[in-house]
Formats: structure tokens, C-alpha cells, sequence
């Protein structure tokens, strides 16, 4: 994963871009209908049960469009919240908290949703030593709130983009020549470029998985699309030469007999992309 610094940046970007798209040049229907020394408070209202998430960025939203706003918290990140909750109050001046509304909505609805679902999946996964991974399969321009609640929700962050990690995947593979190609190329490639990243490979077969074995050097092979049996065969194959990860249309169903073969992680792009928002409203008091 990318560095806190880099994270906390993309986070900043993040909030910036929201703000540019959605007040733009003003929000023309405050400022025509409400006083600029108007002072107001307002709620932060769960309407749907699940794991809050996004009240920290929500806070940075709040401070980076008034920084005199006054947050009370009521609810942390991570913890569950029932119809009726109350999460947070905000209070200052009332141009300011509409300013900010929408953008705290959207964030924390989408925040939370993903925050439940990992956690849910990683009540699955209790008693096994697997983690529950999220992946790239994330929303355009919001990635870094993605990840970041997963997290929240129990959920270990994959790589964040292109750059932070090498994965080999399928058509590397075959646009390389080969399993053994791709990964000396690589090697070569981070030795002459004094780069200091970890390599992921992905597996579709047990002679795959003994051709990276070969090869050494990788951090993590990623056992896509095997069945039981054949996913047991690799972890017991692969011991601890590596870590393991299993991909490839696992889901509620399926998760907690995949993490019983074995392996280190399984990785779940539901997490982020088959999600639906949770129920938020911001209530003036």
C-alpha cells in the first residue's frame, strides 16, 4: 500500500474535486435565502442498520469548507449503529454545513455500505487465520474512501493502484511468453530501475503454481478461480515459501470454505463495486 503521506494527499484531492464539482462558483440557494452570520447545528441520522464509516473524513470535509464548524461525536468509525442513531451533531455557520452536506452524505453512505459488507465478511471468516481482501474494482476518483472503509470494516487493503505493487496476472503472462518470463523480466526490470515493490502472481493451475515456485523471489501467489480440492493442494504445495490469496467469484456462500483450505487471504471485489449506499440523512436541529 501506498504511504500515509500519499494516502492522507489523495484523501485532500479527494475532498478539493468534490467541492469544485459540487458548489462550483456557490451555492446560489443559500446564499440567496440564508444570512452568511446565520449559525445553525445539525444531525447526522442512521436510517438503516449496519457499521458507520467516514465520520473521520467527513470532519476533514467539514473543517476544509469552515474550519469554525464545531463537530460532537457521538458514533466512531467501525461501530454499529441501528435506525434512529445519532452519529454526529455539527454546528457553526448555516451556509457552510449545507455547503458541506451533500459531500458528507454521499461519502459516508457509500463509506458505510462498504464498511458493512467487509465486516460481514469478515465475521465469515472467524476462526481461520484468512483475511478478507478488497481490489482495484473501485470508483473512479474516490478510491482512497474505499479502501479506507475496508479497513473499517475488518478488511485488509490489497495494492491501491498500478504502482505500489507488481501483479502478474493472466495476460501478463501470456503477452510475456510465459509464467517464468514475466517474472524474470519483472525481476530484472525492479533490479534496473532500483525499485522496492512486492510481486504477486497469479496461478491457474497446481503446474503454475510449481513453475512460480521455481522461479522464487514472489510475495504472494494468487490462486484464481481453483476448487476446494485444487486450492488445498496449492497452500500445501506452496507451505511457507509464500503468502496465498484466493480469488475468482467467492462470495457469502462460498468464503468461509475457501479460508477452511487454507490460505491467506481472499480477495473480493464486491467489497467496493456491488454495493448499495446506506441510508444517512443530515437533519437540522
Amino acid at each position: 500500500m501506498i504511504s500515509q503521506q500519499q494516502f492522507e494527499t489523495e484523501l485532500k484531492i479527494i475532498i478539493t474535486n468534490a467541492i469544485r464539482e459540487d458548489v462550483g462558483e456557490g451555492d446560489h440557494t443559500s446564499l440567496s435565502c440564508i444570512p452568511t452570520d446565520a449559525k445553525g447545528k445539525a444531525k447526522l441520522l442512521v436510517k438503516e442498520d449496519g457499521i458507520i464509516a467516514g465520520v473521520a473524513f467527513a470532519k476533514m470535509i467539514f473543517k476544509q469548507v469552515d474550519a469554525d464548524l464545531q463537530i460532537e461525536t457521538l458514533i466512531n468509525d467501525g461501530e454499529k449503529v441501528t435506525f434512529g442513531d445519532i452519529v454526529f451533531y455539527v454546528s457553526g455557520r448555516s451556509q457552510s454545513i449545507l455547503k458541506a452536506e451533500r459531500l458528507v452524505l454521499n461519502s459516508m453512505q457509500r463509506m458505510s455500505a462498504i464498511a458493512t459488507k467487509t465486516r460481514f465478511f469478515a465475521d465469515l471468516l472467524k476462526g481461520t487465520k484468512t483475511k478478507v481482501l478488497d481490489t482495484r474494482k473501485t470508483t473512479p476518483g474516490i478510491r482512497a474512501i474505499e479502501k479506507w472503509a475496508v479497513k473499517i470494516g475488518g478488511g485488509e487493503n490489497h495494492r491501491f493502484a498500478l504502482y505500489d505493487m507488481v501483479m502478474i496476472k493472466d495476460n501478463h503472462i501470456d503477452f510475456a511468453g510465459g509464467i517464468t518470463e514475466a517474472i524474470n523480466k519483472t525481476k530484472a526490470y525492479l533490479k534496473q530501475n532500483n525499485i522496492d515493490i512486492k510481486i504477486i502472481v497469479e496461478a491457474r493451475n497446481l503446474e503454475e503454481i510449481q513453475e512460480i515456485l521455481d522461479c522464487g523471489g514472489v510475495y504472494r501467489i494468487l490462486i484464481d478461480n481453483f476448487n476446494y480440492e485444487d486450492t488445498r493442494k496449492a497452500v500445501a504445495l506452496i507451505g511457507n515459501t509464500c503468502l496465498t490469496e484466493s480469488s475468482g467469484g467467492i462470495n457469502e456462500e462460498t468464503i468461509r470454505k475457501y479460508a477452511d483450505c487454507g490460505v491467506d487471504f481472499i480477495s473480493s471485489g464486491a467489497l467496493t463495486h456491488s454495493v448499495y449506499n446506506m441510508d444517512l440523512s443530515l437533519k437540522a436541529v
